[in-house]
């Protein structure tokens, strides 16, 4: 039984992307185009400035005014629409006001965003905004203010009539055109399931199903002798500074930016087919909010960027906004310590090296990054009786692991009143009563290797 498509006011906007075929008509009119808003730009940045010396405000509207009078000075300016030159100015005051937003917040140097720039003819990228009454569509093409069509390469249709269009050009010196529309909501049918999903290195996704575990695909591995080749053929013919580069130093830096791209869409693509596969098969997502910026600082960067983690959460989370799903975002911290059965905390950190977590409270041993998936579960206060190959008739009961062992429990030797794992609790708190010589976690933690041998010792 398929769903029926419908709109939901929740659903926002969404963008979809089409290639285009231009012409060199076009090619130079959209080159003409780019240059009058790049240098629009620019007087916003030397406006900018200038008013931040003299203590004067330099907002949308004074800029505004400042276009109008730049048009009508600059015959050559007014030859271009006036509507992507309008935009410009929009873009340049939002990017401002976010940084200026930023300095009153106090945000750290490293973190807030930066005063606009001027964009140099050769660097920047060629992007051109138009709103709805600076395009239209007419028999498949796309025609632009100031007399520019262009041939769209329609791989789809347009859900809805778009608000607003994007016009840029990519490092391989391909157009695309990117239209706003609003979402579209398609509710699935419901299954019953729910899945816990952990981040990491070795595997890209490990999840609380065996089937639905994403594997490190490895698709920047593969294409890195193809980019070392190609970068040599750019190191060999890199121009002198201040020169420039020659015709085979810009061929080998297209095939470069080639390579680039393809390995770019195969994470993309990869990364949008197991994120619906895992929508499709599961009502409700549990998913660790991990931020792996603090990986490009580590001896795992290269296989880091190459599992795009971050790309890969950001699909899972598009996907099942569009599909109505439950997704909750779980704090990462202590996942890999907790046990996702009773919920015990460990007393120290486990290496990287150790695959296998193994709970001194409880008992239960199982592979470390399926342990940390039941514990994102479970935090996201989803049912763990409804989780693939765990069974809902055993319970949670840490005093019947400390009756069989009670040394393996948090308390130690003379811990006589374990607290139970309660649902939803991130870890087992066990206490001792006074002068039992019972330690607790985070006192034997802190104790010397060893001062810890020495206790066992005596335990024993």
């Amino acid at each position: 039984m398929t769903t029926p498509t419908h709109m939901t006011e929740e659903a926002g906007y969404a963008r979809y992307t089409f290639r285009l075929r231009v012409s060199s008509t076009a090619r130079r009119a959209l080159s003409g185009e780019w240059d009058r808003c790049r240098w629009v730009w620019n007087q916003c940045v030397a406006e900018s400035r200038a008013a931040h010396q003299a203590g004067q405000e330099c907002g949308p509207a004074h800029l505004d005014k400042l276009l109008t009078g730049w048009r009508a000075a600059r015959g050559w300016l007014r030859e271009g629409g006036s509507v992507p030159q309008q935009q410009t100015v929009r873009d340049f005051a939002t990017a401002r006001n976010k940084a200026l937003k930023d300095i009153r917040n106090r945000v750290p140097v490293r973190q807030r965003a930066g005063m606009p720039r001027f964009k140099r003819k050769h660097e920047a990228a060629a992007t051109l905004n138009y709103t709805r009454r600076g395009f239209r569509l007419r028999d498949g093409r796309l025609h632009l203010a100031g007399g520019i069509a262009l041939r769209v390469v329609w791989s789809r249709q347009l859900p809805a009539e778009p608000s607003s269009v994007r016009i840029y050009r990519d490092g391989l010196g391909h157009w695309y055109c990117s239209f706003v529309v609003p979402a579209q909501a398609e509710p699935l049918p419901s299954t019953g399931r729910v899945i816990g999903v952990d981040w990491g290195v070795r595997e890209t996704a490990t999840t609380t199903s065996d089937e639905h575990d994403l594997p490190h695909t490895e698709h920047g591995r593969k294409a890195q002798a193809k980019l070392a080749r190609y970068q040599r053929m750019m190191a060999r013919r890199k121009p002198p500074k201040g020169q420039k580069a020659s015709k085979g130093y810009q061929r080998a830096k297209k095939r470069a930016a080639k390579a680039h791209a393809k390995v770019a869409r195969q994470r993309q693509d990869r990364a949008r087919k197991w994120a619906k596969r895992v929508v499709r098969d599961h009502d409700s997502i549990a998913v660790e909010d991990f931020k792996p910026k603090f990986l490009a600082k580590s001896s795992m960067a290269r296989k880091a960027a190459d599992a795009a983690i971050g790309a890969t959460k950001q699909a899972l989370m598009e996907m099942g906004r569009k599909h109505g799903r439950d997704v909750r975002l779980v704090r990462a911290a202590y996942t890999t310590m907790d046990c996702g059965w009773c919920g015990a905390r460990a007393k120290h950190r486990l290496p990287l090296s150790e695959r296998t977590y193994t709970c001194t409270a409880c008992g239960v041993s199982r592979p470390r990054d399926k342990n940390s998936a039941h514990v994102v579960l479970v935090r996201a206060g989803l049912a763990p009786a409804g989780v693939e190959g765990r069974g809902p008739e055993r319970p949670l009961d840490v005093r019947a692991a400390w009756a069989r062992n009670p040394r393996r429990s948090h308390g130690g030797k003379g811990d006589e009143n374990p607290l139970p794992f309660r649902e939803g609790s991130s870890q087992t708190v066990s206490r001792a009563p006074p002068g039992s010589g019972a330690s607790s976690p985070r006192t034997a933690s802190t104790r010397s290797p060893s001062a810890r041998r020495r206790l066992r010792a005596t335990s024993t």
